[in-house]
């Protein structure tokens, strides 16, 4: 076994989180995003100085203050408004599913007694304080929990100070105070805590090692030599308390595990002398890096190439090089003496006072995690990992049922919950679900079902879409290059059959031929165009090319208020169906409909919101609020776009945003909409409670006021509803299938403190559906949950990129798709002339 190899195995079986020797860094600035303890550039008096000391060690399961955002994971945000009695609903075809939750079938009776110790003189690594602290087992009771600081257990000292002494292996004397902080009851939310850390405990019996907040097998690893990869299953689980039962949520995991090293890419860059560092930098800014010696992932934000292994920094009062402390603490030899340095900065310390603290990385200790680019655009690579991540409904029960029984038949994992009277359901919980309808997709002359599937392609053929220009396509250019003629000719003859079965007639465009496939060329050739006013420019390219693509856009949206088409010339390779989907885009960018579904509601205005960080500048982002204008009388929709902080949980411009979506319908339908849904997307449950205190109630507010402005005398009927795709639930029919497309759980695994349902809207041929979770956090709408929830199905049908389902409502698809635009290939905000037009398809 390797130096790193024992290094790495050493950190992972010290239980608990370990701060590094820096002189005078705070305990609490220890980060509980698994990324380590960090090095401060401030002194105590404030004054600069340089980062002192590398990445930190640990994988345990540390609680109380250094662990502030694992609590928040448990926190329990009251969301339910007050008059919801109930959130059930009651139509519908039934399903009995089951789904990837194990119940709690004995809830501990225990009282958990919660003390703070220290040690003198002090001890900075976590794993002695705990070896020492383990003498003394026979009287801490049975399981004890300690993460170097706060200990739990379930017994109560006679005195709320207790005072005992232990031994060093050094053979120093040590006093050891603990001190009574309380008790912790079932009904507080650190209980859960708790809960979770005795199961990860009792998870480590599997010999599974931490990377980040979740747990891996590498013993299981899937190992992908021709891709130099590794693949690592490993579990994310939760305990929380659902509608009845307290429950464990398993999902299954996987981690990329590069086996290239930061110092791989360093040899790599170096062979271009003239411009390494910057290459470097371009490369491996961004990434996230997995340091064997402690399990820990970090994100690179930059690269020191002042300094090299041989830098020192301050180390229990006296100066020590990087290349020295890593041999006397993990005994690894750094090869590489002139290697640059790595600089980590935490992404959430952007929003706290702890901004400034760094770690530093040594780039041949650094394994690369994630893909490139690059890789996720190797379909090879794709369709490889897939069958490994992919799995079935059937694949999947049968590794949770292997997860259960693993837990429960190995020693060490039994013997931890038997010491807190932990036990689980050997079988996975069973909910009753319904089944909405398949719904009705409106064309022009034609009223057809959407079947149980949820997909309506194989119409199009056959019928006109809902609205076009009555004129048709008539003013409009194309630019090409002059090699890809042919390319063109093909292009728009499969462009005018498609539309023409469509209903939709495209006429002869004015054609500005290029000789040259360059950015600039491209953009000459658009300005040229522009001087007929054409309602749409379609640009044929002969590949996919960002800032080719960025700049056709940016001209577009920002300089000519003209929606453009960028088509490569692979289209053509796949005929009639991709002309189709571009007639389609066509259609939707001159401000127009294909389809539309059955709406009983009128005067509802559907609204979804969606944020986008910034590519250029990651302290930016961009908020895009989409608005449909009463979809039973006007089947158009409202698009606006505002630059919003990348560190703010709240949306500054939101009200602002909403209040020209509602002056637009205002002017369309000379009223404000009677009802309005809207749908929250890119929250986090750690974002909650804040969106509900401050968000929600600053529009309800100004919501009350505009319609007061405007002379209405019943207030708006409006809902505010928090989208979240990135659950972790996952259900299951009894006959091990995924559940068909319009299926909702309203009960069993919901929270009780919310008004939430799940929603399978949309079709899986790969793998395992996942649901997407609707929290109602104000409701004043007067709609019966039954009808919420199949108002939002048929949002999830009007998505015009895709003739089927999505797992979002259609506004929410569109915010995101529009957000993302602009934040990744804009970077400027789109001319308020192409509000009423889905440029941005």
């Amino acid at each position: 076994m390797g130096d790193q190899e024992r290094g790495r195995r050493r950190a992972f079986h010290s239980s608990d989180n370990v701060q590094e020797p820096h002189s005078k860094v705070p305990r609490n600035a220890v980060s509980s995003e698994g990324d380590g303890p960090s090095t401060s550039r401030g002194s105590a008096t404030g004054q600069a100085n340089v980062p002192r000391g590398p990445g930190g060690v640990g994988g345990g399961d540390g609680v109380g203050d250094r662990t502030k955002k694992r609590i928040d994971r448990f926190e329990i945000v009251h969301t339910r408004p007050s008059d919801v009695v109930s959130k059930a609903g009651k139509e519908g075809e039934p399903i009995q599913l089951l789904s990837n939750y194990f119940r709690l079938k004995t809830t501990p009776k225990w009282r958990i007694v919660h003390y703070h110790v220290d040690f003198s003189p002090d001890i900075e690594l976590v794993r002695v304080r705990c070896g020492i602290l383990s003498e003394h087992a026979a009287s801490l009771g049975t399981g004890y929990l300690f993460d170097g600081t706060q200990l739990f257990t379930t017994k109560k000292f006679e005195q709320d100070v207790t005072i005992l002494n232990g031994k060093s292996k050094q053979d120093i004397d040590y006093t050891i105070t603990i001190k009574f902080v309380g008790f912790i009851s079932t009904a507080e939310e650190r209980f859960l805590q708790v809960l979770n850390l005795i199961l990860r405990r009792s998870m480590k019996g599997l010999n599974l090692e931490q990377v980040g907040r979740n747990l891996f097998d590498p013993h299981a690893k899937v190992s992908m030599r021709e891709f130099s990869l590794e693949l690592w299953p490993g579990y994310e689980t939760s305990i929380r308390q659902h509608e009845t039962d307290i429950m464990l949520c398993t999902e299954i995991a996987h981690k990329v595990m590069r086996t290239e090293t930061v110092y791989d890419i360093l040899v790599r860059s170096s062979q271009n002398p003239a411009r390494h560092q910057e290459e470097f930098r371009m490369n491996v800014l961004g990434l996230i890096v997995l340091t064997d010696y402690n399990n820990k992932t970090y994100r690179i934000n930059d690269v020191d190439f002042a300094k090299s292994p041989l830098a020192t920094f301050s180390c229990k009062g006296r100066d020590i090089s990087f290349v020295e402390y890593y041999l006397t603490k993990y005994n690894i030899r750094i090869r590489d003496h002139r290697q640059p340095l790595l600089v980590s900065k935490n992404k959430d310390k952007a929003q706290n006072i702890n901004a400034n603290e760094l770690v530093i990385l040594i780039p041949e200790l650094c394994r690369v995690t994630g893909l490139t680019d690059n890789m996720r655009s190797d379909f090879q690579l794709k369709r490889a990992m897939s069958n490994h991540t992919q799995l079935n409904p059937a694949r999947r029960i049968d590794r949770l049922r292997t997860f259960n029984r693993r837990l429960q038949t190995t020693a060490e994992s039994v013997k931890v919950l038997n010491d807190w009277n932990m036990k689980l359901d050997e079988n996975l919980v069973e909910i009753q679900g319904h089944v909405i309808a398949p719904q009705k997709i409106l064309f022009l002359n034609n009223r057809i079902s959407a079947g149980d599937q949820a997909d309506w392609t194989r119409y199009f053929r056959d019928n006109q879409m809902f609205t076009t220009p009555s004129q048709g396509l008539d003013r409009w250019a194309v630019i090409a290059p002059q090699r890809n003629s042919r390319d063109l000719r093909t292009l728009l003859q499969n462009l005018n059959q498609a539309a023409r079965g469509m209903g939709f007639q495209i006429r002869s465009p004015r054609e500005t031929i290029i000789y040259d496939d360059r950015t600039g060329s491209y953009i000459q050739a658009l300005d040229d165009c522009s001087r007929i006013d054409p309602k749409l420019i379609l640009c044929l390219v002969p590949n996919n090319n960002t800032e080719r693509y960025s700049s056709i856009k940016k001209r577009g949206c920002v300089d000519k208020a003209i929606p453009t088409q960028v088509v490569t010339t692979k289209a053509n390779q796949r005929g009639m169906s991709v002309a189709t989907k571009i007639a389609i885009q066509i259609n939707c960018k001159l401000g127009y409909t294909p389809w539309m579904i059955d709406l009983p509601l009128s005067g509802l205005m559907t609204i979804g919101f969606d944020i986008a960080k910034c590519s250029r500048d990651r302290s930016k982002a961009y908020g895009a609020l989409i608005a449909s204008m009463d979809q039973q009388q006007n089947s158009t929709y409202f698009s606006t776009v505002a630059e919003c902080s990348a560190f703010d949980v709240m949306a500054n411009n939101l009200w602002p945003m909403m209040l020209k979506a509602l002056r637009q319908y205002q002017r369309e339908h000379q009223k404000l909409p009677a009802r309005i849904l809207f749908y929250r997307d890119g929250v986090s449950s750690g974002s909650l409670k804040h969106l509900v205190e401050y968000e929600v109630k600053d529009i309800v507010e100004k919501l009350e006021a505009e319609y007061q402005r405007a002379g209405s005398t019943t207030p708006p009927m409006f809902a505010y509803i928090v989208v979240t795709k990135a659950s972790n639930t996952r259900f299951f029919t009894s006959s091990k299938q995924n559940p068909p497309p319009g299926t909702v759980v309203d009960d069993v695994v919901t929270m009780p403190e919310r008004y939430d349902f799940y929603l399978v809207s949309q079709i899986v041929r790969q793998g395992s559906v996942s649901p997407t979770s609707y929290n109602v956090v104000h409701s004043k709408i007067r709609l019966s949950p039954d009808q919420i929830q199949k108002l939002t199905y048929k949002m999830c049908h009007l998505y015009y990129n895709w003739s089927g389902t999505t797992r979002v409502p259609a506004v929410c698809q569109y915010a995101k798709k529009l957000a993302t635009l602009v934040g990744t290939n804009i970077h400027a905000i789109p001319q308020n002339a192409l509000e009423k037009k889905f440029y941005y398809l």
